[in-house]
């Protein structure tokens, strides 16, 4: 649309063809690419913090990949289930199998959650790591991820909102049942991805703030363990996302079935995800007042601290070289709390 002086005033979509890379006899899709630029993202976040805070450089690599396929399925039986409209009438391209064609869209975060949270836990089982552990680790990553795989949205020229009259509304190119062809739409997509990369940034903020915090109030500057850890960053993650998501569910023009009280169903499950992380917040921080001295539990260690030498096969062989070596220990163990 275009306003006096002939500029545009509103955010065209991108053509079609773009959507669809043609690669010789292989067609990649550009929503494919954007959300595997996320979990890409999400996976580099996640690895430095996690290894910063002690664990091995391979947990997140050996996690992500019981994660992530399993996020991916149960996202699409999630968006399936809770679009069944779209998918029950067979009069797409495969008929009553057009539910398989993930590529063309349509997977829930939601279902990623549950299916990912699963996943990681199976992956921390076999590591070893605590699941809270790594789900603090991952809160600001799973945010920013989210941001990217956005993109793949506006490619696919889906999920727009009602229509606005606002300059920054989204031309859409195939028709929408029940409007004019020159209406412009809420870009939905684009209000969360700038909700995800402000919560990016209120995250570590808001961790950064409270550990220094803890850390003055227990004496123990530069000592690990303090701050939001034991699940309570993932909480802050399930409260940030579930109220921006409610109110953007509000303004879909093609929202999931309704459910109870005609509330569209992903409206209920933002409701229950910033209920449950009010509850895992407060929960976790009873249980847990501590700082989290490791990611790993009881019995468990990162591979690189058990290959280390035993402290008792190096201890000094005189009372006086035992006495310089426990001064020696001390002064390590300070220096390398003040690192953390």
């Amino acid at each position: 649309m275009l306003a006096a002086g002939g500029l545009s005033t509103s955010i065209p979509s991108p053509d079609p063809a773009w959507a669809v890379l043609e690669l010789g006899p292989l067609s990649v899709h550009v929503y494919a690419l954007c959300l595997l630029a996320g979990i890409v993202l999400a996976t580099w976040i996640t690895h430095r913090r996690l290894v910063a805070r002690g664990a091995d450089a391979e947990a997140t690599l050996d996690i992500v990949m019981w994660a992530v396929p399993l996020g991916i399925v149960v996202a699409r039986i999630y968006h399936v289930l809770t679009h069944l409209g779209d998918y029950s009438d067979g009069t797409g391209p495969w008929g009553y199998w057009e539910w398989v064609r993930i590529w063309d869209g349509g997977i829930a975060i939601y279902g990623a959650l549950i299916g990912g949270a699963l996943g990681v836990w199976i992956g921390c089982r076999r590591a070893g790591l605590r699941f809270w552990s790594f789900a603090d680790a991952l809160a600001p990553g799973m945010l920013a991820a989210q941001a990217v795989g956005r993109l793949g949205n506006y490619m696919n020229q889906e999920l727009f909102g009602a229509p606005t009259t606002l300059p920054w509304g989204l031309e859409i190119d195939h028709p929408v049942a029940g409007f004019p062809d020159d209406t412009l739409f809420h870009p939905l997509f684009l209000y969360e991805m700038l909700w995800n990369l402000l919560g990016v940034a209120v995250l570590l903020l808001v961790e950064r703030a409270v550990r220094r915090r803890a850390e003055v109030r227990a004496d123990a500057v530069g000592e690990p363990g303090y701050g939001l850890r034991w699940g309570r960053l993932f909480a802050l993650y399930l409260i940030w996302y579930g109220l921006g998501r409610s109110w953007l569910e509000a303004l879909r023009i093609d929202p999931t079935s309704n459910a109870w009280l005609g509330i569209p169903a992903n409206i209920w499950t933002s409701f229950v995800a910033v209920a449950l992380g009010v509850a895992l917040f407060v929960v976790r921080g009873r249980q847990h007042p501590e700082p989290e001295t490791s990611v790993y539990v009881p019995g468990r260690s990162a591979r690189s601290a058990d290959d280390a030498p035993s402290s008792t096969d190096d201890a000094p062989s005189s009372t006086d070289d035992a006495a310089d070596g426990a001064a020696t220990s001390d002064d390590a163990g300070s220096r390398s709390a003040d690192a953390g």
